[in-house]
């Protein structure tokens, strides 16, 4: 395995990553920064290829930080008989879970079933059961059956009547866009290149017709540069066909677009004790979610054809979530007003006729056209890494001795991602526990400081040399000094450009604490401008469009 050299990763370094792109012939240059082009690139840098990547939006800004944030096997599918969906994904899970115990966990998820529902005693028994065999769950976690009572014991919320019983099983549950960034962030200290804000406009192609670069324009700084690459991989999720035909290879299979919204409650407001699966009047299966005082209910399963960047929550989807969420737990009579935030988001499914968007196949699929433009399309967040191997197989067959180096076998089934050397899972509770005192002598509090190592897992120390030298500058610009801290490590080594790219996806904050966001916005927009040299027109733009997401966070737009 050959690893180059570790590349900035700073807001600040962008343009001086897009010129080494420019005049640097890559073996792999991915399209896209969601967790499946950041395996991608994770999976083919590791493996001796020079590779490079690059994301029009913010790191992780389209489906990956929009999912239900599970990392799950899909017990669903095994209604529609997907039994290779659910071995692999299933499988997966724990090898997500080992590689980086600091962004995903176990969540005991419970399914309860009723008189006349989608699934009785018998049938939640087998499938689960079948579940724990396909998807090869440790004995610790397989699935038990519970009483009405021992359900209840576990969820009072729960709608009593006509309860039979209810099936208990181990789900995960992550954070999609900080499982994408430590991924992205592990190929890059490996020796990849990755820029946000860069758009390829235009595929590039020799006399033969064979793709060999992209033209890309950088869209912070406006500059234009020519990528040359021996392979082009097209992992672009909701916009995998909108770059084939820029190939003009948009044959056959193409991606249809569904939309899935979630709701945010705060956790006194719905105080729900137990992660709940439950299916509603129509058949739909949703999930309710208890995470870091808040409750989050999803999702939604509706086709779309609006614009693909900017998905957002409408009143049919917030009515849509408030009645079944009333229907599981009809004592909390939750209304409108008790919705904090919302995000929705965009799955690119593979096209399937006569299907309707709750049946169509997860499945991932790898088209290569005659110009050599490899696209991945479909797929689940739970089943990046062995996608990602996927992919990178057929890079490497394409290449064979044309690629820059020896190409080696792929490693990343046991490679922690970045934050993610902590002994894995049995070794975390140690790791969390014997680093929490070193952020305290930082100067912060007990509170602050774990949440930190429990965040940021083995890159917790860089995070307290921040806060242990920024007291000052902390106060100075009226931020704690946790926030302060997590904000200089993004932009120095998380590639934050924008005030959206810290509170939405490197914190997560403008949907589990979007009062922080509100509170600190403007000062973090100050802080932000001195580091990155804003102009005072970006300034303004940007607050303006932190500003709109807290709006639209709250607010439903006209159904699309």
């Amino acid at each position: 395995m050959t690893m180059g050299k570790s590349k900035p990763f700073a807001g600040d370094k962008r343009v001086q990553l897009l010129e080494e792109m420019a005049s640097t012939t890559y073996d792999v240059l991915v399209v896209g920064g969601g967790i499946t082009g950041s395996g991608v690139a994770l999976d083919a840098q590791t493996r001796g290829l020079k590779t490079a990547l690059i994301e029009m939006q913010d790191f992780a800004a389209g489906t990956s930080s929009r999912s239900t944030k599970l990392v799950h096997g899909g017990l669903r599918y095994l209604k529609q008989y997907e039994f290779k969906i659910v071995a692999e994904t299933g499988r997966e899970r724990a090898v997500v879970y080992e590689n980086g115990p600091h962004v995903t966990t176990p969540e005991w998820m419970l399914l309860p079933f009723y008189k006349g529902g989608t699934y009785g005693p018998f049938m939640t028994s087998v499938g689960l059961w079948m579940y724990d065999i396909l998807a090869g769950v440790k004995k610790s976690e397989r699935r038990s059956m519970l009483s009405v009572e021992e359900a209840l014991r576990r969820e009072p919320l729960l709608k009593k009547d006509n309860m039979l019983g209810g099936g208990y099983y181990v789900e995960y549950r992550t954070d999609d866009a900080r499982l994408t960034i430590e991924v992205l962030k592990k190929a890059v200290q490996v020796g990849a290149t990755a820029v946000n804000y860069t758009k390829a406009t235009e595929l590039i192609y020799d006399g033969d017709g064979k793709l060999t670069g992209v033209r890309v324009k950088d869209l912070l700084g406006g500059g234009e540069y020519t990528v040359k690459a021996r392979a082009v991989v097209n992992a672009t999720g909701p916009w995998v066909d909108t770059l084939r035909e820029q190939d003009k290879s948009k044959k056959g299979k193409t991606v249809r677009l569904t939309k899935g919204v979630h709701l945010v409650f705060d956790g006194k407001r719905f105080p729900l004790r137990q992660a709940i699966y439950f299916d509603t009047p129509d058949g739909r299966m949703v999930f309710a979610i208890p995470r870091d005082g808040k409750t989050y209910v999803g999702t939604t399963d509706t086709d779309y054809t609006g614009d693909t960047a900017r998905p957002t929550m409408s009143e049919a989807d917030r009515t849509y979530i408030l009645n079944a969420a009333n229907f599981m737990f009809p004592t909390l009579k939750l209304t409108e007003a008790d919705v904090e935030s919302s995000w929705a988001g965009l799955r690119p499914l593979v096209y399937q006729e006569g299907k309707s968007p709750s049946e169509v196949s997860r499945k991932d699929e790898i088209f290569v056209s005659p110009s050599g433009l490899i696209t991945i399309a479909g797929g689940k967040l739970t089943g990046y890494r062995h996608m990602a191997e996927t992919i990178v197989d057929v890079v490497a067959k394409r290449l064979g001795s044309s690629a820059s180096g020896l190409i080696g076998p792929c490693i990343t089934k046991t490679l922690p991602i970045s934050g993610g050397d902590v002994g894995g899972s049995e070794g975390y509770p140690k790791y969390v526990k014997e680093h929490t005192p070193e952020g305290v002598a930082a100067g912060l509090s007990q509170e602050a400081a774990e949440r930190i190592v429990r965040r940021y897992g083995s890159n917790a120390g860089q995070l307290f040399e921040i806060a242990a030298s920024s007291k000052e500058a902390a106060e100075k610009a009226g931020l704690p000094l946790d926030v302060y801290s997590m904000l200089m490590y993004s932009i120095e080594h998380e590639m934050v450009a924008t005030p959206a790219d810290f509170w939405v996806r490197r914190s997560g904050d403008m949907f589990f604490n979007i009062d922080r966001v509100r509170q600190w916005k403007d000062a973090s927009i100050e802080v932000m401008a001195e580091r990155l040299r804003y102009s005072e027109e970006e300034k303004r733009r940007y607050a303006q469009q932190l500003d709109q997401l807290i709006y639209e966070a709250v607010t439903p737009t006209a159904a699309v």
